[in-house]
């Protein structure tokens, strides 16, 4: 997941989005690093405070929209 990314990006710690979600910075960490996954429930919240999508949290484009060309 790219939840690093777009957090970073935005300028927030992994305290501020932890707060913001009402979950722990243990939670967060292991998001970020791959070793669990934010429940269903959390996804949508998580996605509008990153302002992004489910999809680009996940590092996919949305359905219907074509892959950027790298080149």
């Amino acid at each position: 997941m790219r939840i690093k990314e777009h957090r970073e990006a935005l300028g927030l710690t992994r305290i501020q989005l932890a707060d913001r979600l009402g979950v722990s910075t243990v939670a967060v960490r292991k998001w970020e690093l791959g070793m669990a996954k934010p429940s269903a429930d959390k996804l949508p919240i998580l996605a509008d405070l990153l302002h992004c999508t489910i999809d680009a949290l996940y590092g996919r484009e949305p359905p219907g929209v074509e892959e950027k060309d790298a080149s």
